[in-house]
């Protein structure tokens, strides 16, 4: 499986979903158990990678701005849906967190923003193909610290500055 085909699952099953992030882990496992186990795992390195590219701390700064605060755990789930949000939205949000002001058209904090069950999908699917659990996917491990420089999460006027036009839209309120 290649970065196009790996995008084109991702984007298939949000549109099915209608953009709920349950309803997309659900549709995206019924759609890898269709494939054989060595594209599942395929699908899972893409994931993975880049879940790992977006452990950083300015798009950490950007999920609390969306989610008034972001624990550990969130920012993990925010990045999951930020993969299900699409090539257009991960690229743009990894590149210039800020920018997804612009990107998003709305953000719903009750629906948006967690989608824990889509990091695990490939897992769900490797498993009902092989019945047993997925093995190690041969990529560098997650870094111990997010990259770029940390920003104070209770700071206001630090993420303001830091992402003007995200707490303009989305943390002004």
């Amino acid at each position: 499986m290649d970065e196009t085909e790996f995008w084109e699952l991702i984007d298939s099953t949000r549109e099915a979903a209608d953009g709920d992030p349950e309803d997309h882990a659900d549709l995206l496992v019924e759609r890898l158990v269709q494939l054989d186990p060595d594209s599942v795992l395929d699908f899972a390195r893409h994931f993975e990678a880049r879940y790992n590219r977006a452990y950083r701390w300015d798009l950490w700064a950007a999920a609390s701005v969306l989610l008034g605060g972001a624990s550990d755990d969130a920012f993990d789930y925010f990045r999951c849906w930020l993969i299900g949000q699409g090539r257009e939205l991960f690229e743009g949000a990894v590149h210039d967190p800020d920018s997804l002001a612009d990107l998003l058209d709305d953000f719903d904090e009750e629906m948006d923003g967690d989608a824990e069950e889509l990091g695990y999908a490939a897992d769900e699917a490797y498993e009902q193909l092989t019945g047993v659990v997925t093995p190690d996917l041969g990529l560098p491990p997650q870094a111990a610290e997010p990259e770029g420089t940390p920003i104070g999460f209770e700071d206001d006027a630090a993420l303001a500055a830091r992402l003007p036009a995200l707490w303009q839209r989305f943390g002004a309120g």
